[in-house]
């Protein structure tokens, strides 16, 4: 069978088989898997494909098959997760990870980036620079930078906001806020 035959033949006997095995397991969408994965592996015997007196007959049989397959392999695994069914709760991330993506979110991209790779995929400085294609230098600078970014952001929320007397009282000209008539 040539691919145009096969195309045709596909086009035509989709459908039908599609209606076909819908009628016999009872889940249309799964039926449409079947049949289109049994349409695959027909396609790699195309060429002995005429040969078979009924291709039609073939895909049916292989999408049915394919159908028990999937339906034996949904059991098994709900027969494993009935005997160990799974932890009611997953704990959520704690206030320090939820602290740290929050203060990650703040550095600008190229920190971030290295800060990342360096300490949490456990990259060298050299490894980052490869693989950001930045010089070793440029890599350290925003290694430095990122971490005194993170911190001084990390810092503050352990503080908490209006935790009084600190740096950022200081509005950059030696005076406070209040000194200066300006409130924040």
């Amino acid at each position: 069978m040539t691919e145009d035959e096969f195309d045709a033949f596909y086009a035509s006997a989709f459908p039908r088989l599609v209606g076909q095995l819908y009628a016999l397991i009872g889940d249309h969408g799964e039926a449409q898997d079947v049949v289109q994965e049994a349409f695959v592996r027909a396609w790699d015997r195309r060429q002995s494909f005429l040969a078979d007196e009924a291709p039609e007959a073939w895909i049916r049989t292989v999408a049915l098959r394919l159908a028990v397959s999937r339906w034996r392999r949904a059991r098994r695994w709900l027969d494993l997760v009935r005997k160990n069914p799974p932890a009611d709760r997953v704990a959520g991330p704690g206030p320090e990870h939820t602290a740290l993506v929050q203060a990650l979110r703040t550095l600008p991209e190229a920190q971030r980036t290295a800060v990342v790779l360096h300490h949490l995929c456990d990259l060298s400085v050299e490894q980052v620079a490869s693989e950001t294609g930045s010089p070793v230098g440029t890599v350290k600078a925003r290694l430095s930078r990122g971490r005194a970014a993170l911190a001084a952001q990390l810092s503050a929320e352990r503080d908490g906001p209006g935790s009084g007397g600190g740096a950022g009282d200081d509005d950059g000209d030696g005076q406070s806020a209040k000194e200066s008539g300006r409130v924040r």
